[in-house]
């Protein structure tokens, strides 16, 4: 070693002449022998740990660097190397270290494994009928790639005749008439359940299938006459001058754009306080009953759209009706609220109306992904039996649309899923009222 700190041994410095590195190689050990770690420290910087480097291996340049010597081993004498390993000095601002590719054995290929999967069973009725334990003749074939789901969205030529038939242009398609009129009040004090959507389809589907159809929107929000785009703005002759000053109601029933044989009795803000002034009026309860019983034409269906309430507005549709049509929303809530609707119209049966009848029950909303829904369809299928429609109506982002165009589902979008089950529960309605006619004398 000379006094400017160069050695002459090659073998330390890797070329003669060269400084003295001021880094410090470190080597770890492990109990096995084999180099777990090669760590370089300098005064001015953090240790730097390059992990695991392989026990056998070739060196190459990164980045056009020039190879770097091989350090001694174990073998070649006393020195820093690490058992059995490699050392790689590490030096500042040198050129990257070099990286290994350790040598990969030899491994050989899988074994086949022999297919052991039983041979496709075909799908025939008799196959059916030893899996169900049926007779040849009892099992129905069913092919598997047919979809057997009615609520799956139908392809465009099937989407496509069902708009034909909801809209039905040419008249042809009828629904069965009733021999008297129906008159149907829409009631749950729930909010939200659908009761004003299922009005407005409703009766859309029954005028466009050769009925004649009145709408009484009962509730102070207006909400069934904006599905049916009749001005409700203030100033407009509304259900509150029936009930409060007895006009004519022929004077205040307004056609419906675009659907023949439907009108609809609007609703303004001034019906909301319409509950107040009913209080000191004689005979407050049976007010929309006289006026809708004054009527000069003839109908085939009135709705009466209810509030979410029961106060008088809807004790005064109760008393008009002779059924009362009660959409249930899917949901435990809803659920909660209809023992004290059913205990309301004991009352008014027993007291005011003793004509009236639940006489249907429209599960809406139905989300055919939870188990909450179909609970919620047992309980009520298990307790009013017959009275509940097998329509039922899905959650339909369509339905939801449709008002802000001041639209019925029906006209917005008739291939859709929640026009093709308005429908199907309005000719399952129509066809209960011929088997089952309704009197007002009953």
């Amino acid at each position: 070693m000379h006094d400017d700190g160069r050695y002459d041994d090659p073998s330390v410095t890797g070329s003669a002449g060269g400084p003295v590195p001021r880094e410090t190689t470190y080597h770890g050990w492990s109990p096995d022998g084999a180099s777990r770690g090669v760590s370089t420290w300098s005064p001015d910087r953090d240790p730097v740990v390059h992990r695991d480097p392989p026990a056998s291996g070739t060196a190459r340049s990164v980045s056009g660097s020039p190879e770097l010597p091989a350090a001694r081993t174990a073998s070649d004498g006393p020195g820093d190397a690490s058992p059995g390993g490699q050392v790689i000095p590490i030096r500042r601002n040198a050129a990257p270290a070099a990286r290994f590719e350790p040598a990969v054995p030899h491994q050989p290929a899988p074994e086949a494994v022999p297919d052991v999967s039983p041979a496709p069973v075909p799908d025939t009725p008799a196959t059916q009928a030893a899996t169900y334990g049926l007779t040849a003749t009892e099992a129905p074939y069913v092919s598997r790639e047919t979809p057997t789901r009615e609520e799956d969205d139908p392809p465009l030529a099937m989407e496509a005749m069902r708009a034909v038939q909801i809209l039905n242009p040419s008249g042809e398609v009828t629904m069965p008439r009733p021999d008297r009129t129906r008159i149907m009040c829409v009631a749950n004090q729930k909010g939200g359940v659908g009761k004003t959507t299922t009005t407005v389809n409703l009766a859309v589907a029954l005028a466009l299938h050769g009925n004649r159809v009145l709408v009484v929107d009962l509730d102070p929000q207006g909400n069934a006459s904006t599905g049916l785009n009749v001005p409700h703005h203030t100033g407009v002759p509304d259900v509150y001058d029936c009930l409060i000053n007895s006009v004519p109601l022929e004077e205040v029933a307004q056609t419906v754009e675009g659907i023949p044989n439907l009108w609809c009795v609007p609703a303004t803000i001034d019906l909301a306080g319409a509950e107040i002034e009913l209080v000191s009026v004689v005979a407050r309860e049976s007010r929309l009953d006289r006026a809708i019983t004054a009527y000069p034409g003839h109908f085939d269906y009135v709705f009466i759209d209810c509030p979410p309430s029961l106060g008088l507005l809807t004790v005064n549709a109760l008393v008009a009706a002779q059924e009362v049509l009660i959409p249930i929303q899917c949901e435990y809530y809803a659920l909660e609220g209809l023992n004290q609707l059913i205990n309301n119209i004991n009352l008014v049966r027993q007291h005011l109306n003793p004509r009236l009848e639940v006489s249907t029950i429209l599960l809406t909303m139905y989300d055919r992904r939870t188990r909450l829904a179909d609970a919620v369809e047992q309980d009520v299928r298990n307790h009013f039996g017959d009275k509940v429609l097998q329509a039922v109506i899905p959650r339909n982002v369509r339905v939801s649309e449709a008002p802000s165009y001041g639209q019925s589902v029906m006209t917005y979008d008739p291939g859709s899923r929640g026009a093709t089950s308005y429908f199907e529960a309005a000719q399952e309605i129509a066809e209960r009222g011929v088997k089952e006619p309704v009197s007002r004398n009953a």
